[in-house]
This record gives C-alpha cells, sequence and structure tokens, in this order.
C-alpha cells in the first residue's frame, strides 16, 4: 500500500493509503470502533483515515446543532445519526461523515440500531469538515451512495451540494431545510463562533423564521 501523509493542520490530520483491499478497508473499521477520534473513508481501493482534533470537533457540534435547531424552528421532522458508517460491497465505497441526518426517512430510521444500505436509504444530509484540504474528494463517495443534499465546510465557507443526475452540483441553498441559503448558513456559522450560546439560539430562530 502507498501511502500519502498529509501536513499537521489546526483542524485534522489525514493520511491517504492507496491500493486498499475492501477485506482491509472493513477489518479497520473493526478496529476503530471505539476510536471516535478517527475517520475512515473508502473509494474504490483509497482510504483516508483522518484524525480529529479540537477546532475540527468544535465545528462539528456547531453545525449539527445548527441543522437541528433549523429543522425545529421549520417544523421539520429531523434524524441525526451522527458519524455512522455508510458502506457498499458492490460499489466498493463507504464513508463517516461528521454529521448526518434524515429528514425524508426520519420517522422510517429513528430508533434503528444500524443502517445496512442498499435496503435502507442512505442518509439525506452529510456534513463534511475539510479544513486541512484531505486528498481524498468525498463528494463523488457520498453520492454514489444515495446522499441527496452535502454540506462541506472549508474552514472559511460553509458550501451545499446537491445530487442532481447522478452528480453532486454546488447550489445556494438548502433544499432539505426549507430552501434557507448558504449566506444565512455561513453568517449563523460564523457568529456560533463568537457569540454565547443564547444569543446563538436566538439569532437562529431570527434567521429561520425570516429566510
Amino acid at each position: 500500500m502507498a501511502a500519502v501523509t498529509e501536513p499537521a493542520g489546526v483542524a485534522e490530520q489525514r493520511v491517504i493509503l492507496r491500493n486498499v483491499s475492501w477485506q482491509t478497508y472493513e477489518r479497520l473499521l473493526e478496529e476503530q470502533q471505539e476510536n471516535a477520534a478517527a475517520r475512515l473513508n473508502y473509494d474504490r481501493g483509497v482510504l483516508e483515515i483522518m484524525i480529529l482534533l479540537l477546532r475540527h470537533e468544535r465545528i462539528k457540534h456547531l453545525l449539527a446543532t445548527l441543522v437541528e435547531l433549523i429543522a425545529a424552528q421549520r417544523g421539520l421532522d429531523v434524524e441525526g445519526v451522527g458519524s455512522t458508517t455508510f458502506r457498499r460491497e458492490d460499489l466498493a465505497r463507504g464513508f463517516e461523515p461528521d454529521a448526518a441526518f434524515y429528514l425524508r426517512h426520519a420517522a422510517r430510521m429513528r430508533g434503528r440500531e444500524q443502517v445496512n444500505l442498499p435496503s435502507d436509504p442512505a442518509p439525506e444530509l452529510v456534513i463534511e469538515i475539510d479544513i486541512s484540504h484531505g486528498s481524498l474528494d468525498k463528494l463523488p463517495v457520498y453520492a454514489g451512495l444515495g446522499v441527496v443534499e452535502m454540506w462541506r465546510y472549508d474552514g472559511q465557507r460553509l458550501r451545499i451540494y446537491r445530487l442532481e443526475d447522478g452528480r453532486p452540483g454546488e447550489v445556494p441553498a438548502s433544499e432539505l431545510l426549507g430552501g434557507i441559503d448558504d449566506e444565512a448558513l455561513n453568517e449563523l456559522i460564523t457568529a456560533g463562533q463568537t457569540l454565547s450560546r443564547g444569543a446563538w439560539l436566538a439569532m437562529i430562530r431570527r434567521i429561520a423564521a425570516s429566510r
């Protein structure tokens, strides 16, 4: 296996391994079950191992909270499934998102202890935080497994991607969250890193109600 190690960043560190078999990927998943500080993503022989640091985890919590609160404000059912592993051997792809959510299938997936693709639906929304810019492009992985909407945050800006004709393309607003646009989301992300929690929650309610 050939390995490429990313330089240490302020939010995450990544190692890319190439020519990794599916069996090796599954064995590593088993070994990493108790390690919440690592993410494994796999795309047809390429394995990314990501070690998460403090800034990454703070942003992840902020974005997941943002989804939950906007959904609640807009009366949308939502079921968060965190960093659950989603994989399909027949496609030789698997991912562990920073956060994932069911909205259209929230009631169906609520209370489930595991997800089995393709008999179960993929989460409709996944969040990816990529501050140190790893070399594995995960958008095609998410799209290939049926994710409808993807949010990617690069440390400066959140961008929204949506599955259209089998390919992810950037869009200006989240259809799943009632059309809230990326400008509003980025305003809330910036504010969430400096405001007190009470002030931030009030801001979310105000923006979600008006936009």
